[in-house]
């Protein structure tokens, strides 16, 4: 039975973690249609922004006509002062509250670069850069991070700064960079963190199930709020079963399927009938399929069609034919 979490009077507050190709705006508005829990989104990073009105900053992803700016954060991924703050002031012109600077991002590409989690490898120039920012901004500004790139322990290089600057939150994945998604996150290395940074901390890492949820709340009283990432991906009604949001009671079947129904046609109708759009859904299939008691089998359906009507078809198959595990 989902259970209802108070800690110190206050209701535990969960948010989805961005994924570059999956939760944009046309993913986050289905997804707010058919499911509870939720009540912070973050966009998938943005980067190039080298003019007032880049070409970046112009679709529906940021547009408020497309987002709800009261839940949605913008996030930025960059290690440059002056394009972060150009990022920031476009986005209070319309409306948003506060951005987010990813400091997380452990991919090689990225972190070679110093941007993502590779920026906490060189701290001081990591941490002239926020004050910079944040000394240059009108609006919240947080950032998401992990323990390190390549140890657990830079985090401890950055202590200090979070408690000094008027960071709105700090969002903690508890693995270096170089662990990508490997192994487990390290829950006591984020109690030790959480106990000496003052700022509202949100643990982010590995929440796939009620049970792992329940463990953490354990471990982390104090830790109010907490990010959903592939957890989500895999099972959609993860947030309700912690909040006990329940949106309605219709077989969980029949509401998932619903769910990618209108998903695929909200993307064909936003993409003017695109076949891209079958990409687009196998990434969130490669999640997803593991809802599944035979995942392979599943996954097998899905990846190999290639034409709009074969994955019509293919979905209706899985739907119809394989046993829901959630």
């Amino acid at each position: 039975m989902p259970r209802f979490y108070r800690n110190t009077q206050k209701m535990t507050k969960l948010s989805l973690a961005p994924f570059q190709g999956i939760t944009d705006s046309v993913f986050r508005n289905v997804f707010a249609k058919h499911f509870n829990g939720i009540d912070k989104y973050y966009t998938p990073f943005f980067t190039a922004i080298q003019k007032d009105n880049s070409k970046n900053l112009r679709g529906e992803e940021i547009d408020p006509q497309h987002n709800d700016i009261n839940i949605l954060t913008p996030q930025i991924l960059s290690n440059d002062a002056k394009e972060t703050i150009r990022f920031a002031a476009h986005c209070k012109l319309l409306g948003y509250k506060e951005i987010n600077l990813n400091m997380g991002c452990p991919f090689p590409r990225v972190a070679n670069k110093r941007r993502g989690c590779g920026m906490m490898t060189e701290p001081d120039k990591t941490i002239a850069m926020l004050k910079d920012i944040i000394n240059n901004i009108d609006i919240d500004f947080s950032i998401k991070c992990r323990l390190g790139y390549k140890d657990n322990d830079e985090i401890y290089n950055f202590i200090e700064t979070f408690n000094i600057l008027p960071f709105s939150e700090i969002i903690l994945h508890p693995r270096t960079g170089k662990q990508l998604y490997g192994g487990t996150a390290d829950i006591d290395s984020f109690a030790r963190a959480a106990s000496m940074i003052g700022k509202p901390l949100i643990y982010n890492g590995d929440i796939f199930s009620i049970e792992y949820y329940e463990n953490l709340r354990e471990r982390l009283p104090d830790t109010e709020s907490f990010m959903l990432g592939r957890g989500i991906l895999v099972n959609p009604f993860l947030a309700e079963d912690i909040s006990g949001k329940t949106k309605n009671e219709k077989n969980r079947n029949t509401r998932l399927h619903s769910f990618m129904i209108s998903l695929y046609l909200e993307r064909m109708k936003h993409s003017g009938g695109s076949p891209k759009v079958i990409g687009r859904m196998k990434e969130l299939w490669s999640y997803l399929m593991y809802s599944f008691e035979e995942p392979q089998t599943v996954w097998r359906k899905i990846k190999k069609v290639t034409h709009t009507e074969e994955y019509e078809d293919a979905v209706e198959e899985v739907f119809n034919n394989n046993k829901l595990i959630l």
